[in-house]
């Protein structure tokens, strides 16, 4: 056996499923999800690419693991509080997640196979609204309202060319500003004028929103 085989026994010796996936979660974070191939990741591990397929039959199982790996870290709706509070909370975290992992976001309800993280959340957040008097099919509409604010906020946090409110007020002076005569745009210069001049910040937009969709929900449960 060559030397260069020698390494790359050795170095297979010590892959597993989870270094395999944490790897794989490690390059999507810095270079996304559409460069990931099973050669690529096998490089990062200094592995044989063939090896990997000992531990994930495929890039479609590789992905489910990856997802399970990130609905691992959004805090479950904890119990013994106000559905509201518990709620809230998941969506707080779930966006924190996805802003470590922002390659995540169009995948999180598309896997037909999910792994045990991912269900273990969606049951606990189906208990959640169910035992706050919830109906199964009202619990649908809530599930499914508050997942499309988190992941459109999520999308959309991610594209922004801002994330404080000094950089806002920086993009509005230096970029908007310029571009919003209030001759022609009377409405949009007064809003970014007024935007800066408040120290908005963008920040707690996500909690404002948050907020207005739980509110709305409340009158259609059935209190317990």
């Amino acid at each position: 056996m060559s030397g260069r085989e020698q390494r790359q026994v050795a170095s297979n010796a010590g892959l597993s499923k989870q270094r395999v996936v944490v790897e794989a979660v490690r390059l999507a974070d810095r270079e996304g999800v559409d460069g990931l191939s099973m050669r690529r990741l096998a490089g990062a591990l200094g592995a044989g690419a063939m090896s990997l397929y000992h531990y994930v039959a495929s890039k479609e199982e590789l992905l489910d693991a990856m997802i399970d790996v990130v609905f691992e870290e959004i805090e479950l709706p904890p119990e013994g509080t106000d559905w509201q509070s518990a709620m809230r909370r998941r969506a707080v975290s779930a966006r924190q997640v996805l802003a470590r992992h922002p390659w995540a976001n169009g995948l999180m309800e598309s896997r037909t196979s999910p792994g045990p993280a991912n269900l273990r959340h969606h049951e606990a957040v189906t208990a959640c609204l169910r035992r706050a008097g919830f109906s199964v099919l009202m619990a649908t509409h809530a599930n499914w309202l508050l997942d499309s604010y988190v992941y459109g906020f999520a999308l959309q946090a991610a594209s922004l060319p801002f994330d404080t409110a000094d950089e806002l007020a920086d993009v509005i002076e230096d970029a908007y500003l310029p571009q919003l005569p209030p001759d022609e745009f009377p409405y949009l210069n007064e809003s970014a004028a007024a935007l800066v001049a408040a120290g908005f910040d963008p920040a707690k937009e996500f909690i404002f929103g948050l907020d207005l969709v739980l509110a709305a929900l409340e009158p259609l449960r059935v209190p317990t």
